[in-house]
């Protein structure tokens, strides 16, 4: 572990279940905390921010110990410069939005900090467009609202660590997608690490930065997301949401089809023009299931997204017997290259005679804008 990482080492045994983690995570960005109910997520957040006792434990954020258990050192919750946002928002009906906002402030005690706090919270209320609801109730919040209010809160304490269980969970989708961008720019502009819990594959590709796969209270896999959910042998998602994420640039505009060129290390994809300027920063999602394999370039054909690879490996796809993932590299050498995940039958497998270091071409037919 190099100082500017976080460290979580927890053993916990409940009843059946122990938690049993050893953990090195970046100091900055997003690590989404990904698994089924029941995997451990929320008992590591809980771990984290101290309601929760590890009976072995070694919790290292910023630089700051918050638990060692070697040393007999345990700081209690309000200790820890932490902001926790729950499902629920749990906003003071009484108070208004911005009685909400300043109630966590109360205990600030020195002037000098009470007025840091507050150009925090000033900070944190245009970042999340909320300055419009101030004087409301939040019983005249929409759930989007609502969660949005309850993460300025967390943010006006000054964490130095942000915790997010399921934030979404208690919202419907319009709702999701209302808050989602929000989410994105607190990532993009905010150099406080989060952890972020979901189940959620569409908030896991749009949200996270690192990814922390866990399954009955053990870490299967861990690193940065674009290489984790491009893992061929134990892929992070399964069924339909299997795919690559690409981080790229937008590097052209045809007016006339109203697409975009995205370029990223390999390659460029055209997509549906979404109005955003040249040279900005755009995450895409593509799924396998919408990626072909040709042993050649194909004329005559309308998907226009054709690009030449290298195939890198197969693995037997869990959707059903018949069908393969198969891992392509797009460009050159591993630093400067993307990789993708396509799904095929075996027997196209077969015939085409798809082997590891065999030049090929994929046909990529739908690309997803994420941010």
């Amino acid at each position: 572990m190099t100082d500017a990482n976080n460290q979580i080492r927890l053993q916990l045994q409940r009843g059946a279940f122990e938690l049993s983690l050893d953990l090195s995570l970046p100091a900055t960005g997003i690590t989404v905390l990904f698994g089924a109910s029941g995997s451990g997520k929320t008992t590591l957040l809980r771990c984290v921010a101290g309601l929760e006792r590890a009976q072995q434990g070694l919790v290292r954020i910023g630089g700051e110990v918050w638990q060692d258990e070697a040393a007999k050192h345990f700081l209690p919750t309000w200790r820890r410069a932490l902001g926790y946002v729950f499902q629920e928002a749990s906003l003071f009906e009484h108070l208004t939005v911005l009685g909400n906002l300043q109630y966590g402030l109360k205990r600030t005690v020195s002037r000098t900090m009470r007025a840091a706090s507050n150009q925090v919270l000033d900070a944190a209320i245009t970042l999340l467009g909320i300055d419009r609801l101030l004087d409301r109730s939040p019983t005249a919040l929409s759930g989007g609202e609502r969660q949005r209010v309850a993460i300025a809160r967390a943010l006006a304490t000054q964490p130095r660590l942000l915790l997010l269980d399921e934030p979404l969970a208690a919202l419907d989708h319009a709702r999701k997608q209302e808050i989602l961008p929000w989410l994105e720019r607190l990532r993009d502009e905010l150099s406080v690490p989060m952890l972020y819990v979901t189940h959620s594959a569409d908030e896991l590709a749009r949200l996270a930065d690192h990814v922390v796969l866990l399954d009955r209270g053990r870490a299967t896999a861990a690193g940065p997301a674009a290489q984790a959910l491009s893992t061929i042998n134990s892929p992070l998602l399964i069924g339909e949401d299997v795919g690559a994420l690409l981080t790229g640039r937008v590097a052209e505009r045809d007016s006339r089809w109203h697409l975009c060129r995205v370029a990223f290390d390999g390659g460029s994809l055209w997509l549906r023009d979404s109005g955003l300027p040249l040279g900005h920063r755009v995450r895409l999602r593509v799924l396998a299931r919408d990626v072909s394999i040709a042993t050649q370039a194909q004329e005559g054909s309308s998907i226009q997204n054709q690009l030449p690879c290298v195939i890198e490996a197969s693995a037997a796809d869990a959707v059903h017997p018949s069908q393969v993932l198969v891992r392509v590299r797009l460009g050159g050498e591993e630093g400067a290259a993307t990789h993708l995940l396509a799904r095929i039958t075996g027997r196209a497998f077969e015939t085409l005679n798809l082997r590891p270091g065999q030049p090929a071409w994929i046909q990529v037919k739908s690309v997803a804008l994420l941010a």
